[in-house]
């Protein structure tokens, strides 16, 4: 199999020149890619690299998923290539947040999966965050509290609220993920539900809603009745 440089593919074929031309959206995923990693290796040209490494990982979401030290060991892939794609991904996804905390309000359990199910359906350990709301639901900041595995023993009310109470917050969403991708609610997730709104009259800073997050799919306990009875 013969494998041509990407400098010998003809100028109007190459993803730089592509992009100059036609605009980013033109581009495959594989030709964004290859512009991020730049050169190729021996053997294979940038867009073959690039292909290749897409197809291991199964998508941009593999490589948003993928451990940086695990992604640098992918062949043709070093510290250099990895931190750059770990940018580009980094700043989509805070770029896709922020558009979304700023054009409209949470209105319901379907705004809140947009805004974090792409992101936490692929966390390996469950993280467990709030959305603090001011009083027309408007997303005031967005908070990792714990990061591990949940119970109702050990979470604490306290940490769970201690921003929106600073933040003098109308209302909270509690999110968390289940790394199974299963997102049937447990027991354990119902009772931590019943705490967090028992917490949430004394403190008069509403639980909006509880939603448990799994592999492209969601739950809102709220909407279930499930610890707001």
């Amino acid at each position: 199999m013969i494998s041509l440089r990407m400098h010998e593919l003809p100028t109007h074929d190459q993803p730089r020149e592509r992009l100059a031309r036609l605009g980013a959206g033109a581009l495959s995923d594989a030709e964004l890619l290859a512009i991020l990693l730049r050169v190729g290796t021996n053997g294979a040209n940038v867009l073959q690299l690039a292909y290749q490494l897409l197809a291991e990982c199964g998508g941009w979401a593999g490589l948003q998923l993928l451990d940086f030290n695990d992604l640098c060991q992918h062949h043709g892939i070093g510290t250099s290539k990895a931190a750059s794609i770990k940018a580009a991904l980094e700043i989509g996804r805070r770029l896709a947040r922020s558009g979304i905390e700023e054009r409209f309000p949470i209105r319901s359990p379907a705004d809140v999966a947009t805004l974090l199910m792409v992101e936490m359906s692929h966390l390996d350990q469950e993280h467990l965050r709030t959305i603090l709301l001011d009083t027309k639901n408007r997303v005031q900041q967005i908070n990792t509290v714990y990061i591990g595995s949940l119970n109702s023993a050990t979470i604490r009310v306290g940490e769970v609220f201690k921003e929106a109470v600073r933040r003098n917050s109308a209302g909270i969403i509690v999110v968390h993920n289940h790394p199974s991708g299963e997102a049937t609610p447990s027991m354990d997730d119902i009772e931590v539900t019943r705490q967090l709104v028992a917490a949430g009259r004394l403190l008069d800073i509403e639980l909006i809603d509880h939603l448990i997050i799994g592999r492209g799919q969601y739950v809102s306990l709220r909407e279930r009745r499930l610890g707001f009875e």
